[in-house]
């Protein structure tokens, strides 16, 4: 495709004003304010894909059998990306199209970005697992705030300090504020709830609160009298919880917390090395590349962070459809192939999870991924659909609202310092 004749017209704008650029080399990102536009929509395509994975693990779809449906769409859209933007225009010997990148001998920078994906697999797998055990909103202010803390101090370096120190710094101690109020949301939440059970055992039983006679209680109680289905109980109430229990695939009465947060904690720590990886794979900080081989575009580093992403969720995802953990039944690549239940929600995660991460690889390419960790405010968007379709905190008590709207201020303060503190890559 030839965009000779946009070129011109576009040049005569000021650097600052471009958001694009046409040039006969690429399609790229160059300005600041075209950087905080594939952050926003990164942001809302990041917060969203946890809740629709949540959705289905809510409706009792196992999720080893949503994780490989996910993958499959999570690689496909590196691979149009790659196709689309990393193709468009003329390659030069600096910067090639998506296409002539593979076959150069650009393996050290191929490796970081595929370490990067790896660490992205195992961090999102574990999520999935984290957000039944500890709540869509808890775990995702966890393992943003950790990855804030840790991965863009990281990148502040790697990109050779472009970031304003005096705004970036404030916004990653935010964050870290957030995380510490996300751990004190969940407690009182998890301390409601319980209240909740103990008043629902003592309405039912008048003695005990043990899972097996709540959940046989509500069983026998309202849904043959048609007032205990999910659909039918008010969100934030005990017949409301424990209509829940029974309908969802990971079972999480009597599981500790502890090992729900531990999970995404460990998730965090993952997340947090992805990004520096990918920074080293397309600039190239430690001079691994032989002389005169280009840098890897965002586009070619993105594809095989992506397929490594593949690889191992694969091979992970089918080891626990025979091999499962938190007590989940045993499948198979038979019962997987077969279970269509939910298989669109699982392809429409993938594809949200792979533009999201590109649109933020794209934008950190340009401001510097410093800034582009922004994104990790992701949980204003994922507290956004816990509450709305959820129902995460109703009927929560006054100290759990106090904190819940303390840890959302905090992120927006965070995100507001770290858009604020991009630079422009030379």
């Amino acid at each position: 495709m030839d965009f000779s004749g946009i070129s011109p017209l576009l040049n005569v704008l000021p650097q600052s004003h471009r958001i694009i650029s046409w040039s006969l080399k690429m399609y790229v990102v160059e300005s600041k304010g075209g950087a905080i536009v594939c952050m926003l929509l990164a942001l809302l395509f990041l917060g969203t894909w946890p809740a629709v994975l949540t959705l289905l693990e809510r409706r009792g779809r196992l999720p080893q059998h949503t994780y490989l449906d996910y993958s499959i769409t999570n690689l496909l859209a590196a691979v149009i990306i790659a196709l689309t933007f990393g193709e468009i225009g003329k390659g030069t010997p600096t910067a090639p199209n998506f296409f002539t990148q593979l076959s150069q001998d650009n393996w050290p920078s191929v490796l970081f970005a595929m370490a990067g994906g790896v660490v992205l697999s195992i961090g999102n797998l574990s999520t999935q697992y984290s957000l039944a055990l500890v709540g869509l909103s808890v775990t995702e202010v966890i393992t943003s705030s950790i990855i804030v803390v840790i991965g863009t101090t990281m990148n502040y370096f790697l990109d050779d300090k472009i970031n304003r120190a005096d705004i970036l710094f404030p916004g990653v101690g935010c964050f870290l504020i957030a995380v510490c109020l996300g751990s004190f949301v969940h407690a009182s939440n998890t301390a409601d709830n319980k209240e909740k059970l103990k008043s629902l055992s003592t309405e039912a039983t008048g003695f005990s609160m043990d899972k097996e006679t709540l959940t046989n209680d509500v069983r026998e109680s309202d849904v043959e009298n048609g007032s205990g289905s999910a659909e039918k109980a008010r969100a934030g109430t005990a017949g409301f919880l424990i209509e829940l229990e029974n309908r969802r695939s990971i079972k999480v009465f009597g599981k500790s917390t502890i090992i729900g947060l531990a999970i995404a904690f460990f998730a965090g720590i993952c997340f947090s090395l992805f990004s520096p990886a990918f920074n080293l794979a397309t600039n190239d900080q430690w001079h691994t590349l032989k002389k005169g081989v280009p840098h890897l575009s965002v586009y070619t580093a993105f594809f095989y962070f992506s397929v490594s992403c593949f690889v191992v969720g694969i091979i992970l995802n089918i080891i626990f459809l025979y091999h499962p953990i938190l007590n989940l039944p045993k499948s198979s690549l038979k019962a997987y192939l077969s279970d269509w239940n939910g298989r669109g929600w699982a392809f429409l995660a993938g594809f949200l999870c792979g533009f999201g991460n590109g649109l933020q690889f794209i934008g950190g390419e340009a401001a510097g991924y410093a800034a582009a960790d922004a994104v990790q405010a992701l949980p204003l968007v994922s507290t956004f659909w816990g509450i709305l379709i959820f129902g995460e905190y109703r009927r929560s008590s006054r100290k759990t609202y106090i904190l819940l709207v303390s840890m959302l201020f905090m992120f927006v303060v965070a995100v507001g310092l770290l858009m604020a503190s991009s630079g422009h890559r030379k």
